[in-house]
């Protein structure tokens, strides 16, 4: 008789998100004199925090950098954060080596092809519903939600739940109880 496959969500200890696809829409808005703004979504800041309160780092792996983006990453408090990076694969070595963690043990979220070498080697990956399809294939997961619009939100909430946690014990640290169960209804 066949066990069933056990669920690679439960070990996952670190979630890692590229950037342009996943935490924004991939649109980059430069002024005249060069510099480069993004919009992120709220939401997906909320998903650092969560993960970060239940015990999952979390971090970002990306082939761009820019004041923007390291400013974000540093306003949420993540992790690791590896930005400018030619070889993501080689990021992600250095970032479990640091942890002292395996690659079972990661989950990555990815949006296009220079995030597929990456996202074969984890436990798990998730890609936005408007990822590459190549990339989609690949994902362990596609998310409801497109890049930039609260994927990162989707992903953390996903990965909890397959941990066993209600919405109740993933928020407890925004809401007390009697706030909790009136946003519920």
């Amino acid at each position: 008789m066949n066990s069933p496959v056990r669920d690679k969500r439960l070990d996952v200890k670190l979630v890692l998100f590229d950037v342009d696809g996943v935490l924004t829409d991939g649109t980059l808005f430069v002024s005249g004199s060069g510099e480069i703004y993004k919009a992120f979504n709220a939401k997906d800041g909320v998903a650092v925090s969560l993960l970060k309160n239940n015990h999952i780092g979390a971090g970002v792996i990306s082939g761009k950098d820019s004041p923007a983006l390291r400013y974000r990453a540093k306003q949420l408090g993540m992790d690791s954060i590896k930005l400018g990076v030619s070889d993501k694969v080689k990021a992600l070595h250095e970032i479990i080596a640091c942890y002292g963690i395996t690659y079972e043990n990661v989950c990555f979220v990815g949006d296009d092809i220079v995030d597929y070498d990456v996202m074969s080697r984890v436990g798990v990956s998730y890609a936005p519903s408007d990822a590459h399809p190549l990339i989609k294939n690949l994902a362990s997961f596609v998310t409801i939600s497109p890049g930039g619009k609260g994927v990162a939100r989707e992903v953390a909430e996903d990965i909890l739940h397959a941990q066993g946690m209600t919405l109740e014990e993933m928020y407890r640290y925004i809401l007390n109880k009697s706030n909790l169960e009136s946003v519920m209804q």
